[in-house]
């Protein structure tokens, strides 16, 4: 029996080693990971509070000498940064809830009504998914003018507000609403869309978090579309404008810098206001399959 014990342990002891190797090369990974995307937020957040000749300077310096806030007051007093940024929260806000409440509405219709033709409807939402954006950029862009939105919020926003990937995953959420709930309100006397927003909406709040999220977030970075559409810097929002900040001598880094930063904040704060319900939803979606 000794013997025997002292055999194991060695194997034992290699085992626990290796096991802890593998765990540390692992969080190595995962460290240098975070470094690597961390790293260029960073910079971007330092060289805000620089002047211009100091951003180039060599070596890189992860903090300035002195907090340079003029970039900060030039951007706000002398641009039209704060139209650009209400341009584009106005833009990324409303696109946001009106294609949640289509989407929804849709994956609940598709998820828990019978009606004719549905999976073919269904399966040609699936085969839009297929398509790139470019292909439909013409088409979409001419359909636009006919309606004469250009230059104006409409075209920002009602081409994009019922997406085929919301609708996909909103009726996959809605797959898992209990039947009974809604038999048991149509007992009750509740119409069909006292149904939606009663009884369906405030059990998938995660699917409009996870929703909710990924609509903001792609309005927020969209900038092709509005490249094309818009002509009125008043209209512009903040990806289209910050590439237009030019000095009488060349870009002025510090003010994109400082746009930048300024534009990263409604994103950061829209996933922690929405976090519990994001990851509550990654969860179920994870469950589900």
């Amino acid at each position: 029996m000794a013997a025997t014990s002292a055999v194991q342990q060695p194997r034992l002891s290699a085992h626990r080693l290796r096991r802890f190797g593998l765990i540390g090369l692992t969080n190595a990974i995962l460290l240098g990971a975070v470094f690597l995307t961390a790293v260029p937020f960073i910079y971007m957040i330092s060289a805000s509070f620089k002047p211009q000749y100091e951003i180039f300077t060599f070596p890189v310096k992860i903090l300035p000498d002195n907090p340079f806030m003029d970039n900060y007051v030039t951007l706000l007093s002398e641009t039209l940064f704060v139209r650009w940024f209400f341009n584009t929260f106005f833009v990324a806000l409303s696109r946001s809830v009106l294609s949640l409440i289509l989407c929804m509405l849709a994956g609940f219709a598709f998820a828990k009504y019978e009606f004719p033709l549905k999976s073919y409807l269904f399966i040609f939402i699936l085969v839009s998914l297929t398509l790139p954006f470019e292909i439909l950029l013409v088409p979409l862009y001419k359909l636009m003018v006919g309606w004469g939105w250009l230059n104006t919020y409409w075209v920002l926003i009602v081409p994009f507000a019922a997406s085929a990937f919301g609708i996909f995953l909103a009726r996959q959420y809605c797959l898992a609403l209990p039947t009974e709930l809604m038999e048991a309100a149509r007992m009750d006397g509740a119409a069909e869309l006292g149904i939606f927003f009663r009884i369906a909406l405030p059990n998938l709040k995660p699917a409009i978090a996870v929703l909710g999220i990924i609509f903001f977030n792609g309005a927020w970075n969209d900038f092709l579309w509005p490249l094309i559409v818009l002509n009125d810097r008043n209209l512009y929002v903040v990806n289209l404008a910050l590439p237009t900040l030019r000095g009488p001598y060349g870009d002025q880094y510090g003010l994109v810098l400082a746009g930048a930063v300024l534009a990263t904040l409604p994103v950061i704060l829209i996933f922690i206001t929405m976090q519990r319900y994001f990851i509550e939803g990654l969860m179920a979606g994870a469950l589900k399959g």
